[in-house]
């Protein structure tokens, strides 16, 4: 059977796509309304727009505003068009519009009817318009676009100018006034032109105008020709004015009359600018409020109104208010348009239908399928296969959604936006290409191309036609290339092989398998044209631009290590993401991390590694050089499948992130978009890429320890642990020894242990011996080299293969070697002694990561049986106590701190030695001082015994330091102290001392104070100083008793001159005070020297004093003299009564004499000593005949 036979009316036949609005043919209307089909879904949809329209009708209502959206071909425009055919009740060709739905099969809902009918019998005003051709160029800028298109179509209604909306004024006050029939006759009097033909050109015939309204009496002339020139700068149209007119409109249409705006394609001319969203908003609004139902605004958009208003809050809710009918048009509204206007068939052909279902039904479930991305709906039945054959039911949603997606990406000017192509049209036109084909055959969806290809843009329908030339491509081929083109931006369905051989299917009886063969033949010569890119699973149409983008992203330069370094970054920064091996909740191990021969990161040193072998390695490994690799270089080997795929991929994603990243490309503007969608490409492409590893990872090869490993797990991440684990127990074999887990708080626990028992005890001490035994072992090996081992040396050693230990756990080992006595420190040169050194002190030096290298760490040398008997020894003899513990650290510290009371005490003796330092044995406890000293300061156990052992001697000589002690704590320090003063005054005088039983005293004094122990001999000195004292105030007292009168004699000679002068009174108390005074020193004297010398002193005393009265009498003279030379100068002879005072000097003889012994044996030594005392005397005189000498005797 001929498929053009099986439909009921002529698939041939004469259909508009879609009449579009403003065409007002009358056989296309006709045609509209008499073959316009009501779905189930549109039932719907007049009920909802009818139940809320009658509110008008028989009452008041502001809610007047219906939004219809619906996808690109779903039928909105074609709803609004039949509404508006329904609300003027249009007849055509003698038929009314709402007897075309009530005489025939379209509605039968008996309420719904009576809504129309109550609907079309009002009378109403239909103003149906494309808001986008009915608004100027600029008119999206102003923000009251909306309110403009609507007043021009509301005034082009009314027969007014629509174009320049103050003229529309004036026609419309003419109007009112019964005047603009007048106006127009009288117009074409004057101007020979009709008014509706030249009122558009008003700027040429405003003359015209002007006589016309002064001829008619209308204005005068001067008022006209004012109006003509400020009609345009004083016009202004507000949104309430608006609402105002059409009131008033409607009011003087008479009772209920309407008006309705039907306005097509709202949302794309909004296109989410909130300005004109708004506009429209407030214009419905206000025509609900000063209108009250009478006014209808009903728009049509693709989207629904949530999709098209951009603002939110209060703005969104009102929006929502103004429209609050609305309409949505599903694709099942399509399809069932289309199977009853287009694929309606005959019984016969139904028939013939339905067997060919039942005899090929296993076939064609076979032959269409798809991948599970998204549902493609395929026949569900018998019934559905004859309903909609030969088309295949997914092809109305595809359809649909190329539609859309091409209207956005590929239509050329507004021809598909605007809906030239409808669904039903592309259906038709499909069908047409087989209806001499029999049954059996399908429409590939391939041949929907057709229909779209004048509508199509150049960028896209040039790549078609030069494949269509292209030599090398075979007709499928191109066939291919335009279902790869229409489903290019189509997100629902994937370009796969699977999808597009189903899409390609032509007829029931299709070799599935041989036509995918084609596909894939076809696919691979288009991607060698480079028409097509494949994209992992997926191929992609290419427009000449994408391809130039394609041949310069091959250009790129793409290095082997770049490729090997993006492998590193997916294995080990999103499979493996761990660089560590986790070997419980203390142990982690790094280990290096490799593919093929390069590090990932930097060289590395860890103990193990993880190497990817990939199939770009260089080395063509076999199994048994991966098994000896595996364990020769103690790595997890991981040898990928043979399989290069991910490579290239790698490789791809590197060219296309190069080119994307690059600045400065040279592409034009437009080229802005296919960069997008390469950055979209990158990305599925590195989803895929890891994929790609993940699956090689999971199916690799694993070798370790030299085997290949058995590891079950198919999880990347778990695979490559478990075969870590592996490596680790080998490699790590002594990990074992560290049983306990110490932390800080074990540490400070171990070095707060009293004694060796409590180590003994100590559960951690025996679990861990292996480890202890092993850290001691390497400090021993560096002691035997006289070398010592720092912390950070020994952290370093343990943490590695085959221990693995943390720091703790080394820091805990060396801490407990060191309480146990087995091993010294050192910080800074200092020995830290356990003993000395504060706990808190020695958690610090073992835990603090400053310290790690300052702590050296050295193997304990014991003390030999003789050093510690010579310890005991020492205490025994020096401290007096006996030692009853044998442990080094006790007897360390117990010695220690004797040592150190017993040199305090020394430092308080050796105070005494600053006040008398003849003071008997000051080096002998010097020296018992430094030794003591010396032994306190040695913090190295060791070094103690070594030191007290050698000095054993010189400690045991300390014992002589008693008698000192009991010196100074006795009476024997007071009596030496005397001894030594009555020394120390024999000494200053003993040149005047001739006593000898004096001298012998003194001798037998000395002979005691100066020996370095006198302590036998102090009790002898009591009786021998007593003695002295007797002697020596006897002979201070025989020396005394001349100088007393010495001093007597020359105090009245003094005086004796004192009281012969006037001013005697004024010195005579100084003077006598001094002599009393010296008078006391000689008394009280205890030195001979002292009292001899007292001799001199009154002599230089005797001296001072007539010094002093022979200077007071010069004083007076001067003072004389100064008032006789004021007489003299008032006197008339100028004579005066004043007698020159000589210069007097008063010298002792004994000054003269000069002090010294003269020896006279014969008289020529009379005469050398007069001689002497003659020259004093005249060098004394001088040469002044004033200068008068008092000798005294």
């Amino acid at each position: 059977m001929r498929i053009a036979d099986m439909f009921i009316k002529p698939i041939d036949r004469d259909i508009k796509g879609v009449i579009k609005v403003g065409q007002n043919d009358g056989d296309n209307i006709f045609q509209e309304l008499d073959e316009y089909v009501v779905t189930r879904e549109l039932v719907k949809q007049f009920r909802d727009f009818f139940e809320s329209y009658k509110k008008g009708i028989s009452g008041h209502t502001d809610k007047m505003g219906v939004w219809i959206s619906g996808f690109f071909g779903s039928g909105k425009s074609h709803f609004l068009k039949i509404l508006s055919y329904l609300l003027q009740n249009k007849e055509v060709n003698g038929k009314r519009a709402i007897d075309f739905f009530t005489d025939g099969y379209k509605l039968d809902d008996p309420l719904l009817v009576a809504d129309i009918k109550l609907a079309v019998n009002i009378s109403t005003d239909v103003i149906l318009f494309n808001i986008d051709s009915k608004s100027t160029v600029d008119a999206k800028s102003n923000k009251d676009a909306i309110v403009d298109v609507f007043m021009r179509v509301f005034n082009e209604m009314q027969g007014f100018c629509g174009s320049l909306p103050f003229l529309a004024d004036l026609e419309r006050k003419l109007t009112q006034d019964r005047q603009f029939d007048r106006f127009k006759a009288r117009f074409v009097e004057i101007s020979a032109r009709k008014w509706e033909d030249a009122r558009e050109d008003f700027y040429f015939i405003q003359d015209e105008i002007v006589k016309t309204l002064s001829a008619l009496g209308m204005m005068s002339e001067d008022a006209a020709r004012t109006w003509c020139e400020r009609a345009v700068d004083s016009y202004s149209l507000s949104i309430g004015k608006f609402a105002d007119l059409v009131r008033k409109y409607c009011e003087s249409k008479g009772k209920n009359h309407h008006v309705v705006f039907l306005v097509d394609e709202i949302g794309q001319y909004i296109a989410g600018d909130t300005r004109l969203m708004l506009n429209l908003q407030t214009v419905t609004e206000d025509l609900g409020t000063a209108c009250g139902g009478k006014a209808w605004v009903i728009v049509t958009s693709q989207q629904d109104i949530d999709a098209v208003v951009s603002v939110k809050g209060d703005d969104f809710s009102k929006i929502q208010g103004r429209f609050d009918t609305r309409l949505s048009l599903s694709s099942a509204n399509v399809d069932e348009v289309i199977r009853k206007r287009i694929l309606a068939k005959t019984e016969t052909a139904i028939d013939t239908l339905r067997l060919l279902y039942d005899q090929k039904e296993a076939v064609i479930k076979n032959l269409i399928t798809f991948t599970d991305e998204v549902e493609m709906k395929l026949y569900k039945n018998r019934e559905e296969f004859a309903s909609i054959y030969p088309f295949i039911p997914y092809q109305f949603n595809l359809l649909g959604q190329v539609l859309t997606a091409i209207r956005t990406h590929g239509a050329s000017g507004k021809h598909l936006a605007e809906g030239e192509r409808s669904m039903i049209a592309l259906f038709k036109e499909s069908a047409m290409r087989f209806m001499n084909d029999s049954e059996g055959i399908t429409v590939p969806f391939n041949v929907f191309y057709n229909a779209l290809d004048k509508f199509i843009d150049h960028t896209h329908r040039i790549v078609i036609k030069q494949a269509e030339e292209n030599g090398k491509l075979q007709p499928l081929d191109v066939e291919l290339l335009k279902v790869l083109f229409m489903i290019k931006y189509v997100k629902e369905i994937k370009a796969n092989v699977e999808n597009l051989t189903s899409l390609m299917v032509s007829k029931i009886d299709e070799d599935r398998i041989a036509l995918r063969k084609q596909v894939e033949e076809s696919l691979s010569r288009l991607i060698k044209q480079t028409l097509v890119q494949k994209n992992g699973e997926l191929y992609m149409f290419l427009t000449n631009e994408e391809q130039d983008i394609n041949k310069a992203i091959q250009n790129e330069s793409v290095e082997l290590g770049e490729i090997i370094n993006e492998v590193s970054s997916i294995v080990f920064q999103e499979l493996i993401k761990e660089p560590k091996y986790r070997y419980n909740a203390r142990y982690n191990f790094p280990y290096n991390q490799k593919v093929d021969d390069r590090y990932f990161k930097n060289n590395q040193s860890a103990d193990i590694g993880l190497r990817i072998i990939t199939p770009y390695s260089e080395v063509d490994y076999k199994t048994e050089m991966l098994r000896m690799l595996s364990a020769q270089e103690n790595n997890v080997l991981v040898h990928l499948p043979n399989d290069a795929t991910f490579l290239a991929e790698i490789t791809e994603a590197l060219k296309i992130g190069k080119f994307i990243t690059k600045q400065g490309v040279g592409l034009a503007k437009t080229f802005e978009a296919i960069k997008r969608a390469k950055q979209d490409e990158l990305i599925e492409k590195k989803q895929r890429i890891r994929i790609f590893i993940e699956d090689a990872v999971k199916n690799a090869d694993l070798y370790v320890n030299g085997d290949k490993a058995n590891i079950g797990s198919k999880d990347p991440a778990s695979r490559i642990n478990e075969a870590l684990g592996k490596l680790v127990n080998t490699r790590y074999n002594k990990l074992s020894y560290m049983e306990t887990a110490p932390y800080l708080a074990d540490i400070d626990a171990v070095l707060r242990l009293s004694n060796q028992m409590s180590l003994e005890n100590y559960d951690a001490t025996a679990a861990n011996k292996l480890a202890l035994d092993d850290v001691l072992g390497a400090i021993e090996l560096a002691s035997v080299r006289h070398a010592k081992t720092s912390l950070k040396s020994l952290i370093d050693r343990f943490s590695v293969a085959p221990y693995g230990f943390i720091e703790l756990d080394v820091q805990w080992l060396v801490a407990m070697l060191f309480k146990q006595g087995k091993v010294t420190f050192t910080v800074n040169s200092k020995n830290i002694s356990p003993i000395d050194t504060d706990i808190n002190d020695m958690v610090k030096y073992i835990t603090k990561r400053e310290y790690a290298e300052k702590l050296l760490i050295e193997k304990l040398a014991r003390a030999t049986e003789r050093q510690i008997k010579s310890v005991k020894d020492a205490m025994k003899d020096l401290f007096s106590m006996t030692a009853v513990n044998d442990e080094d650290d006790t007897l360390i510290k117990t010695f220690k701190t004797r040592a150190e009371n017993k040199v305090r005490d020394i430092e308080k003796q050796l105070i005494e030695y600053r006040l008398e330092s003849r003071f008997p044995g000051q080096s002998v406890l010097v020296e018992a001082k430094d030794i003591l000293s010396e032994i306190v300061d040695i913090t190295n156990p060791i070094e103690f015994f070594r030191y007290v052992d050698s000095r054993k001697d010189d400690l045991l000589d300390i014992e002589d330091i008693a008698p000192i002690i009991t010196f100074f704590e006795g009476e024997q320090k007071t009596i030496f102290a005397k001894a030594w003063k009555y020394i120390d005054i024999f000494e200053n005088s003993k040149t005047y001392v001739v006593d000898k039983q004096l001298i012998d005293m003194v001798e037998s004094i000395k002979s005691i104070a100066t020996k370095a122990t006198p302590y036998s001999d102090i009790y002898k000195l009591p009786s021998l100083l007593e003695q002295f004292a007797d002697l020596h105030t006897s002979l201070l007292e025989k020396e005394a008793e001349p100088i007393r009168a010495e001093v007597k004699i020359d105090q009245k000679q003094v005086m004796d001159i004192l009281n012969q002068k006037d001013f005697a009174d004024k010195f005579k108390d100084q003077f006598v005070q001094r002599f009393e005074e010296l008078k006391d020193k000689l008394e009280h004297s205890n030195e001979v020297a002292a009292v001899k010398n007292i001799r001199h002193e009154s002599d230089a005393l005797r001296m001072r004093c007539l010094n002093e009265i022979t200077e007071h009498e010069k004083i007076l003279a001067e003072l004389y003299k100064q008032k006789e030379d004021k007489l003299k100068k008032s006197s008339k002879d100028g004579s005066s009564s004043f007698i020159a005072v000589k210069k007097r000097k008063d010298i002792s003889l004994r000054y003269i004499a000069m002090n010294k012994i003269v020896v006279i044996e014969k008289e020529t030594d009379i005469d050398e000593f007069l001689q002497s005392i003659k020259t004093s005397l005249l060098k004394e005189l001088g040469d002044s005949e004033d200068t008068v000498i008092n000798l005294i005797m």
